[in-house]
């Protein structure tokens, strides 16, 4: 990226490096941003387990009144809230992937602007693998401790949350590989 006088005014020229640059960063931020989407939407969304006439994410239940065909929720049965308070564990490790995705994005914001070339984006590598170690923790503490004598199967915030641990793992590597560009 160039200053170039032009007449009485300064122009922003861009060379074909500084373009390709400008992509790669913005398909890194887009790639984050998707994770972040996945991330918030597993953990908001009601659609973690079914069967056909239940369904459950990690804050409640829902379930088909027989004479009015309608949902109606209901709160967590207390059979998983019995124990090592897994439940809370899988909750609690969902909003913390979430919390370390978006001040991921932060960290690499910031970084982009304050980073001297040629260094790595090591912390927003870091903030982001810790995101995809708290969703996988909270994937994994809940597909060995729940549903597991119920018939029905894993919705697609379920299948969103694993999308977005990929996404995390994906970017969190492409941060620790990247460095600042140096002209």
């Amino acid at each position: 990226m160039l200053f170039k006088l032009v007449g009485q005014k300064f122009h922003l020229v861009f060379t074909s490096s500084s373009k390709s640059m400008l992509k790669a960063l913005s398909g890194i931020c887009f790639l984050h941003l998707t994770t972040i989407f996945f991330l918030f939407w597993a953990t908001i969304d009601d659609a973690w387990w079914f069967t056909r006439s239940m369904y459950t994410d990690l804050w409640g239940r829902w379930v088909m009144e027989e004479n009015d065909d309608v949902w109606v929720y209901m709160d967590i049965p207390t059979s998983y809230r019995k124990g090592e308070y897994y439940l809370q564990a899988v909750q609690g490790f969902a909003v913390l992937a979430c919390i370390f995705a978006v001040l991921s994005l932060c960290v690499f914001i910031f970084q982009l602007f304050t980073l001297g070339k040629g260094q790595r984006f090591t912390m927003s590598g870091v903030m982001q693998l810790l995101s995809c170690f708290c969703i996988m923790v909270a994937l994994s503490v809940y597909t060995d401790h729940f549903h597991r004598k119920e018939n029905g199967w894993y919705g697609w915030s379920y299948i969103m949350a694993w999308i977005g641990w990929l996404l995390a793992l994906l970017t969190g590597g492409i941060y620790i590989i990247l460095r600042k560009r140096v002209d």
